[in-house]
């Protein structure tokens, strides 16, 4: 038998309402709604603890305990939800260029979800940082996609599709992938890398990232920024532990109680 998730925990996590169907108005409401809840961080890999893909201790962690994730964590939990939901649902597996050449050859570190609906394809991805996509995305080239925050689109690059968002007017890349289906063994190789190689920048930066209605909060180390959508952005530097452990509370939504070693990794921040 499949894993399923308590979905009733989970829709009330995310603040949903009403009765979740498989059609193209409940994912929109998820994909909205999901990012703005359940807040992208990486304190696991950042105190050195490991990060369990299981899907048991994935719900555990994100919905039971009131924590985020990263890609892996962030995409399985969707994915489980979706599919008791009724919706036909894919991973895939990115190769992540932001902030590299668009030919760059990076390796694949990244999860996203296919959904097949009404003879139509859409992505769905709640665990790329400060820029997951908050709507469903059609499997179109070349069509600029609006969503609740951010402007997307898809861009064919050999056998990959390039996905692209539209920041201040100009257009960042963000990963490509192919239409290629990947598996829980797939996930586990990507997320020891991620989350255990000490090149990985999970593990030796402090990240978080939750959007909420017309912006997003991004945090890295103890730089605070705010993104409102029409407005320019707002930074901020945290000034000691305390503001740090506050800002990932009250900003972030995140319960860190209980977790080993995290204020001493944010103290050692201050002293880098």
């Amino acid at each position: 038998m499949p894993h399923t998730i308590q979905l009733d925990r989970y829709l009330e996590r995310i603040g949903f309402t009403g009765t979740a169907r498989a059609d193209l108005a409940t994912l929109r409401t998820i994909q909205q709604l999901h990012p703005t809840a359940i807040p992208f961080e990486n304190l696991n890999p950042f105190t050195g603890a490991p990060v369990k893909l299981d899907l048991g201790s994935v719900e555990q962690k994100l919905v039971q305990q009131g924590r985020g994730g990263y890609c892996f964590e962030q995409n399985k939990l969707l994915k489980a939800a979706l599919e008791q939901i009724g919706f036909r649902v894919t991973g895939l597996a990115a190769r992540v260029i932001f902030n590299l050449a668009v030919d760059a050859v990076s390796p694949y570190s990244h999860m996203l979800l296919l959904i097949d609906l009404d003879g139509q394809q859409y992505l769905a991805d709640s665990g790329f940082g400060g820029m997951s996509p908050t709507g469903p995305l059609l499997l179109q080239p070349d069509l600029e996609q609006s969503t609740p925050h951010e402007s997307y689109r898809l861009l064919r690059q050999d056998h990959y599709y390039r996905l692209e968002s539209k920041v201040k007017e100009e257009w960042k890349h963000l990963y490509k992938f192919p239409v290629e289906a990947h598996f829980e063994q797939d996930y586990e190789v990507m997320n020891w890398y991620t989350s255990c190689h000490p090149a990985s920048h999970f593990t030796n930066t402090l990240i978080a990232a939750r959007a909420f209605p017309g912006g997003r909060y991004a945090l890295r180390n103890t730089a605070l920024s705010t993104h409102r959508l029409g407005h320019a952005s707002e930074q901020q530097e945290l000034s000691d532990t305390k503001e740090v452990m506050d800002t990932l509370r009250e900003v972030f939504k995140l319960n860190i109680s209980g977790i080993a070693g995290l204020e001493k990794q944010i103290e050692q921040l201050f002293q880098k």
